[in-house]
Formats: C-alpha cells, sequence, structure tokens
C-alpha cells in the first residue's frame, strides 16, 4: 500500500520527481545540448524546479557542462548542458537462431564494444556460457567505478524460437529447448544485474525511438527485415508491448500466397508476412537450392549488381508489406512506418520508394498515407535495440512512472505539482 503524507505528496511526489527528471534527459538526449533556461521552457517547469533536477542529474554523473553560449546579449553566458557518455551503460545480448551477439553501449547509445559469433543457436546451457564470457569481457573495458554505472542487460530474441523453422529453412535440432529456458532469470542469477527481455522487434524499435529517428517523432510503427520480418509499436513515446509482449508482431499479418516459384507451398489458404517478406525469402528465390548458405554479404552483393532476381522478390515482398501496413495505418492511424533491415544501401532505397509509391496507389478515397523512413541502424538494430532497454527502462519519461504500470500519458511533456496535484 502507498503511503500518503497529510498533504497529498509523499510518494506520489518522489514519482513525479523522477518522470520530470527523465523529461529534462529526453530534452537534452533530443537537443544534443540546451541551457536551463532552454531546458524550463521545454518542459514548462520553473526555473527553480528545473536547477533541482540539473543539479540532481548532475550529482547523480548523468549530466555534464558541454561548454557556454556565446549569443552576443548582455549578461552571463548560459551554461549548457548534456547527456554524460559514460553517465550509465547498458549490456546488449542479441539471440537470433543464426547469431549470438554481447554489446556495450554508452549513455550516448554508442557502442563500446562487441562480440558475435555467427553460428545456429545452440542448447541453452552452451549458449549462456558463451553470453556470461562476453558479459565479462566486455565489462572489463570499464573502470571500476563505471561498472557500478551498469544500468543492467537487455535481450532481444524471436519469441517462440522453436516455431516456423520450416519457413525459415532451419534445423529443429536446438530450438525447440529455448522454449521452455527462463534466459532471463538465467542472466539474472549469473550477473547479478536487472535483465529486460523483449522480442527483438521491439528492442530493435526502442533503439530507434531513443537513439534515432525517435528523437524527432513519438508515434510509429517500426519493421525490421531480417532473416524473418519482426516488428514494434510506439506511441506517445512509449513501446506498446501487448498483453504477450508481442504487440508489432507482422510476422504473423495473414497474406495471399507468393506468386514466385521459390516460395514454399503454404500450409493454409493464406500464408505468413513472414514467407514472402524476409531476407529468407530472398535468398530463396536467388538460389532455391542453396539459400541457407548465402550470407548477408551474398544478398546485399546481389541487390547492389541489380540481380534480376532482386527485382521479382522486391516487387513480391512490397505486394505483400502493402496491404500489411495499410490495414495496420487504417486501424492506429499512426503517421510514421520505420523500416530497417540487415541490408542498406540500394536494397533501402528501392525498398522505401517501391512501397511508398505502393501505398499511395493503393489508398482509399479521403485517405493519408503514413510517412515511410529507413532505420538507422540496418544489421546493428537487434543488438543496440537489445542495449537501448535498460536505458529506456530506466531513464525514459514512461508514463508507467505516474500511473502503476498503467497505459496513459504521453513522453515529451513535464508534470508539475500544485497543492499536492500533478497538473
Amino acid at each position: 500500500m502507498n503511503k500518503r503524507s497529510q498533504n497529498g505528496r509523499g510518494s506520489n511526489s518522489a514519482q513525479l520527481r523522477q518522470y520530470n527528471e527523465r523529461i529534462v534527459l529526453l530534452m537534452l538526449r533530443r537537443a544534443g545540448s540546451a541551457s536551463k533556461a532552454d531546458l524550463a521552457r521545454a518542459t514548462k517547469l520553473t526555473n527553480a524546479a528545473v536547477g533541482g533536477i540539473i543539479q540532481t542529474l548532475a550529482d547523480d554523473g548523468l549530466i555534464t557542462e558541454s561548454g557556454k553560449r556565446h549569443d552576443g546579449g548582455r549578461g552571463q553566458p548560459a551554461t549548457l548542458l548534456k547527456l554524460a557518455p559514460r553517465g550509465a551503460f547498458g549490456f546488449g545480448v542479441r539471440i537470433d537462431r543464426t547469431n549470438l551477439e554481447v554489446v556495450l553501449l554508452d549513455f550516448e547509445g554508442k557502442v563500446i564494444g562487441r562480440r558475435g559469433h555467427d553460428m545456429i543457436l545452440p542448447q541453452p546451457a552452451k549458449a549462456l556460457e558463451i553470453i556470461r564470457d562476453d558479459l565479462q569481457n566486455l565489462a572489463s573495458l570499464l573502470s571500476d567505478e563505471e561498472q557500478d554505472r551498469i544500468a543492467g542487460i537487455g535481450i532481444a530474441q524471436p519469441f517462440n524460437l522453436g516455431a516456423w523453422l520450416h519457413e525459415l529453412g532451419l534445423p529443429p535440432a536446438s530450438f525447440r529447448a529455448w522454449d521452455d529456458f527462463d534466459i532471463t532469470k538465467a542472466l539474472r542469477d549469473a550477473t547479478d544485474l536487472p535483465v529486460f527481455r523483449e522480442n527483438d522487434g521491439t528492442a530493435a524499435a526502442v533503439a530507434e525511438l531513443f537513439y534515432g529517428h525517435g528523437r524527432d517523432h513519438d508515434n510509429f510503427l517500426y519493421l525490421f527485415l531480417g532473416p524473418a520480418i519482426g516488428g514494434g509499436l510506439i506511441l506517445s513515446g512509449d513501446v506498446v508491448r501487448g498483453v504477450t509482449g508481442n504487440a508489432g508482431d507482422v510476422a504473423m499479418m495473414p497474406v495471399p500466397p507468393s506468386r514466385l516459384s521459390t516460395a514454399p507451398e503454404p500450409k493454409k489458404q493464406w500464408d505468413l508476412l513472414l514467407t514472402r517478406a524476409s531476407l529468407v525469402s530472398l535468398a530463396r528465390h536467388l538460389s532455391p537450392e542453396n539459400f541457407a548458405s548465402l550470407s548477408r554479404l551474398d544478398l546485399q552483393d546481389a541487390v547492389e549488381r541489380d540481380d534480376p532476381a532482386v527485382t521479382e522478390w522486391m516487387a513480391d515482398c512490397i505486394d505483400a508489406l502493402s496491404p500489411s501496413l495499410g490495414a495496420a495505418y487504417a486501424l492506429l492511424d499512426m503517421p510514421l512506418v520505420i523500416i530497417d533491415s540487415d541490408l542498406d544501401g540500394a536494397f533501402a532505397e528501392r525498398l522505401t520508394k517501391g512501397l511508398a509509391a505502393a501505398l499511395t496507389e493503393a489508398a482509399p478515397e479521403a485517405r493519408n498515407t503514413p510517412d515511410l523512413l529507413f532505420g538507422n541502424f540496418h544489421q546493428d538494430a537487434g543488438a543496440i535495440g537489445a542495449a537501448s532497454l535498460p536505458m529506456f527502462f530506466n531513464f525514459s519519461p514512461r508514463a508507467a512512472i505516474l500511473t502503476g504500470n498503467r497505459p496513459g500519458g504521453s513522453a515529451g511533456a513535464a508534470i508539475r505539482e500544485e497543492n499536492g496535484v500533478a497538473v
């Protein structure tokens, strides 16, 4: 039971203070640097309130001075503040069916170190051993004092690792054991650090929100085109998880079967989006008999040299994505779709242009289409997304801070208190 003082403040005031501290961090993340007056205007808090928050964040090592603003006006130049790059750190563990990766991220979102393993996912005990070794090696890059600033470990992985192996052309040997393995508890017990786990699409969406296009956009649907296709949903500057954590899992959206001769026969009348919009489907179309051996670089090369098979697959992929995004737009009314992929360069340009044209052509009368942007992180999206999770859940102004884990509110607006009441 929450205790309150007689004037109505108590724990509620502490929640408001924490929320507003995170609003200030958000504003600095978006602006790069700002003065106390800038922050007071942006948050609509008083100079005194912002001054107290700045002092607390500076004492905690989360912000630092970045210089003076000399604008030619009277008086003393304004002191500029920014996030302290070494103010906090996050580990990220990306678990994929064909890859294990561990990264260490600083507070500005820069990768300090990484360890990667291209392999068919081993049994959980072996994978845990690899991850623990990588975490220890990366922690050695920090001083003892900096290790005390590790905010936690983020895990990004496809949920239901043992499912859809036929569609992805993978053997079932190692994967089904993961469905009953609690990797969150195992890593928490092994490291004594907080652990945050999300599906890989949601984690990558958090990276984009925290360190990418989310600096300018609070509402978007995120898609990642990798071996399969994943997604995440960001509304009002917060991640939408859904009841099971699978909100935004566009891979499961039903689509008509592919017209490509290389596509597998669907098990039911409708196929799944991941069968048509995935890099496995591209590899299968490029080399039906040998697609499992094609690397990311092989696929990128095929795109760069304009292989006709890529053009055929791209048309089929866009044909599947267009109605899926149209349905999502009709349901969610989100203004932006961000698409990222293990491939970039010409692939990004062709996919976004082709998809934008298809959405415009299919748009109903008197309805707009969402804007399209390509993501910032490409093949690093999963790992950086994982490492962004501890940063996001520890330092983002999520409405759950004020609502007791009930949805509501919006990131980007500070809360002030008048006579013990939040306004």
